[in-house]
């Protein structure tokens, strides 16, 4: 059976590009980055190499703003609790929204155990949180904002820069979990002008166990793990010289997306099923990613039967504690907990094809309609 994946916003194929890249270094460059003798020089030459290819993908104003990590999850991680642990627990105030990704939002919920404060800001039907309402939850005591460049579901572009002039305005320091954007579309931080900016190497075709964290110079972060001076002393811990040059060869040779897949298959999807919704249908959405409302069956059913033909998609649910619970993205934007997971997300990656699209709306169709007859719940056209 031939297999189709389009579930990119999980993870991306390494590009040969990138996997030779680690090959070669793990057979050709063995030393120790942090040893002075020739092998660990090589190793080092790497590393920047790397950290100068991924400043010029995001447009960082200074290479040296780069710090490694071993992924997305890490990056805001040390973001997050870099700015607040600065601060004595009920003095310093958190910012963040609904949609973020679990890296953020389980930070979060960490912080308020802690005793700081944090505000979720609410985001609407359209998927694109209001600055406004950002800037109406500032408090004197506000030290961080967190807002996600692109949403992991929906695709739903964030107005950063905006957010960021608000931050800047009342002297708050600003991170953005950019992973779903880096090396997807174009990112200039300099024009963003975020504090802090997150990034996963095995969302942009690297290997996993591969990222980055953006620091600008001068802002408030404080290390979160002890035990080495690496990365400017930001990051402890032998570096992985092999994930960084794959991660930097990745950054070199962007997969920039196009809306024109897209849009194809959302054309053919609205002829072929009826009472299809696609959420957030007309807000900025990254060019690669459709979350499809099929009322009446489960996103998880529909998850199964389309990997039966061959096709990788994910669902609106997750398995928790036994339970299938509703994505808290979908449920934020006003969908009911039904409705939640009759989703599914479609995330397509630059190496996929018209016919391969053309082939899964089909097969989409078919197994709606197979579903919906055997569903009490549908009971539409």
């Amino acid at each position: 059976m031939t297999r189709t994946y389009f579930d990119h916003n999980a993870t991306t194929p390494a590009s040969p590009e990138a996997l030779e890249a680690y090959i070669r270094t793990s057979r050709e460059v063995y030393g120790n980055a942090s040893s002075i003798h020739h092998a660990g020089q090589d190793a080092r030459r790497e590393i920047e190499a790397a950290r100068s290819s991924l400043a010029k993908l995001l447009r960082a104003p200074n290479a040296q703003n780069i710090v490694f990590t071993c992924g997305g999850t890490e990056s805001d991680n040390m973001a997050i609790f870099g700015v607040m642990r600065r601060h004595q627990p009920g003095s310093a105030h958190f910012i963040t929204t609904t949609i973020e990704h679990p890296a953020v939002l389980q930070p979060a919920a960490q912080l308020r155990r802690e005793g700081y404060p944090v505000t979720n800001v609410a985001v609407g039907p359209s998927g694109v949180v209001d600055p406004e309402d950002i800037r109406r939850a500032i408090r004197p005591d506000t030290a961080l904002i967190s807002v996600m460049h692109v949403n992991n579901e929906l695709g739903t572009v964030q107005p950063i820069a905006g957010i960021a002039k608000i931050a800047r305005q009342h002297g708050i320091a600003m991170h953005s979990d950019g992973v779903q954007a880096a090396g997807r579309l174009p990112v200039d931080l300099e024009a963003l002008g975020v504090d802090l900016y997150s990034a996963s190497g095995h969302k942009m075709h690297a290997p996993k166990g591969t990222g980055i964290l953006y620091i600008r110079k001068g802002a408030p972060v404080d290390p979160i793990l002890f035990g080495g001076t690496h990365e400017q002393g930001r990051r402890p811990g032998t570096e992985n010289v092999q994930g960084a040059a794959a991660l930097g060869v990745a950054a070199a040779t962007p997969r920039y997306h196009t809306p024109e897949l897209r849009d194809r298959l959302e054309t053919r999807l609205i002829g072929l099923i009826p009472d299809l919704r696609i959420n957030c249908a007309n807000s900025p959405r990254a060019a690669n990613t459709s979350n499809l409302l099929l009322s009446g069956i489960e996103g998880e059913a529909v998850v199964i039967a389309l990997d039966l033909r061959g096709f990788c998609v994910s669902s609106g649910a997750a398995c928790s504690s036994g339970a299938v619970e509703p994505s808290h993205v979908l449920t934020a934007i006003g969908l009911t907990r039904r409705d939640a997971r009759s989703c599914i997300r479609v995330s397509l990656g630059v190496e996929n094809t018209a016919d391969e699209v053309d082939a899964f709306a089909y097969a989409l169709a078919d197994v709606t309609a197979r579903l919906r007859r055997l569903s009490p719940e549908y009971t539409h056209a």
